[in-house]
C-alpha cells in the first residue's frame, strides 16, 4: 500500500459542492465542501482500485482561467 498527494478544486453549484481531482479524471459532490471532499476521497480509491495507473498526474501550479464563447 503506498500513499500518494492528490490536488482537488472544489466549487459550488446550486444547492451543492462539487469537487474534481485535478490527478485524475474524477469528480465527485456532497451537501457541504468537506462531504464533496471526503466523497472525492472515497471516488479516487475506488478509481485507482480498478486501474493499474498508480502514479498521479503531476499538477504543478493550477490556474482558474475564464474564457467567453459566443455559440449559437
Amino acid at each position: 500500500m503506498q500513499t500518494i498527494d492528490i490536488q482537488a478544486v472544489t466549487w459550488k453549484e446550486g444547492r451543492r459542492y462539487v469537487s474534481q481531482c485535478l490527478n485524475f479524471e474524477v469528480s465527485s459532490f456532497g451537501s457541504t465542501e468537506k462531504k464533496a471532499l471526503e466523497n472525492l476521497k472515497e471516488a479516487v480509491e475506488l478509481y485507482l482500485e480498478d486501474k493499474k495507473i498508480r502514479k498521479p498526474s503531476k499538477i504543478e501550479v493550477p490556474r482558474l482561467s475564464s474564457l467567453k464563447l459566443v455559440y449559437a
